[in-house]
């Protein structure tokens, strides 16, 4: 962790303001996400609104919940049965859970890109039902674009008596599961803050009631996070395997192998590989309240945290990075999906 918040500041302090002006420049092309720039929120969800308008037998939007300054948190659903076929596995996909890591919010608009607009796998739409939550925590990610780059937490005001201050939490440590464990994540100032109680962000809650209201077919949820080339899965809470952990590794590897595979055959500029384990033994500590473990202990087999490339910025990779990461990205996504379905 240390090690992560030294090479954050030393990516800030490096970083030219002008040049980081130059990543959120708006670069729309036919109507559609770029993939060269960093996009606002209202453009990718204007971008979740055509594709819906588009494609309307295939995809279909919906806002469960707003933000806590207001803005929607839209998820796509993507589905040939209209979320009908109860036969049908499905699949939650998650980025941007933290403002800063706007690396993880791409990987998701380009799934959306490969199974509606370009599709290149029919199986995975025969196969699976999918749904894409691209922004988890969009007011977070639009204060980090917009104010300040180095934000990571949610922006409420009502977790403390200094939440006017100090506002947010972390809201990958705000879920009902190992809730605030040994790690010192109980200042409300700290980017860690885990909040002043279990779901107390709308953000969190909002994604809790997208993983219940699909329970039953639920089998796999991906979220991306930033940064560290590592296909994660539980437990992150404490340094113990699943009694799932043979099928956790098993997609996990497929998926690994899957994007390294990619990135060396089109010599992306990443040096060093994709890594799979149980969150806790692989990063040395401890999280409690996490997404990933959460909804593995309500019942969906697999959760996995895939950490994109942190090479040559950090957490602040400069826009010519996008297109290698979504490329493989999209082939771990596929990888796995494929290896998941021959377990259920």
């Amino acid at each position: 962790m240390r090690a992560e918040i030294i090479l954050c500041l030393f990516s800030v302090i490096s970083a030219k303001a002008e040049e980081i002006g130059l990543w959120t420049d708006s670069n729309i092309i036919n109507n559609r996400l770029s993939y060269d720039v960093y996009h606002t929120t209202e453009e990718i969800d204007n971008y979740l609104k055509e594709i819906a308008e588009t494609y309307p037998n295939v995809a279909k939007l919906e806002t469960p919940s707003k933000s806590f300054n207001g803005r929607p948190i839209n998820l796509l659903k993507v589905s040939t049965t209209n979320f009908e076929d109860q036969s049908k596995p499905i699949i939650l996909i998650d980025g941007g859970m933290h403002g800063r890591e706007w690396l993880t919010i791409p990987p998701v608009t380009y799934a959306i890109h490969k199974l509606v607009e370009n599709v290149t796998e029919p199986d995975l739409l025969d196969k699976f039902d999918w749904i894409f939550l691209p922004m988890a925590n969009p007011d977070s990610y639009n204060f980090s674009i917009v104010s300040s780059v180095v934000w990571q937490k949610t922006r409420s005001t009502d977790n403390h008596p200094l939440s006017a201050v100090c506002l947010g939490a972390d809201m990958d440590r705000n879920f009902e599961f190992a809730w605030r464990p040994i790690d010192l994540d109980g200042t409300p100032c700290t980017p860690l803050y885990s909040g002043n109680r279990p779901f107390s962000e709308i953000e969190t809650r909002n994604l809790r009631d997208i993983i219940h209201e699909n329970l039953n077919r639920l089998r796999m949820y991906i979220s991306f996070d930033s940064f560290g080339s590592k296909v994660l899965y539980p437990w992150g809470h404490e340094p113990t395997l699943s009694t799932q952990a043979l099928g956790l590794h098993t997609v996990g590897v497929a998926m690994a192998e899957a994007m390294n595979k990619y990135a060396e055959d089109n010599e992306h500029p990443f040096p060093l590989g994709y890594s799979v384990g149980s969150e806790a033994i692989m990063r040395g500590y401890t999280v409690g309240g996490m997404s990933t473990d959460y909804a593995h202990s309500v019942g969906v087999f697999l959760t996995y945290k895939i950490e994109v490339h942190g090479f040559f910025g950090g957490y602040f990779q400069a826009p010519r990075y996008i297109i290698p990461t979504v490329l493989e990205t999209w082939e771990g996504i596929v990888a796995g999906a494929r290896r998941a379905y021959t377990l259920f």
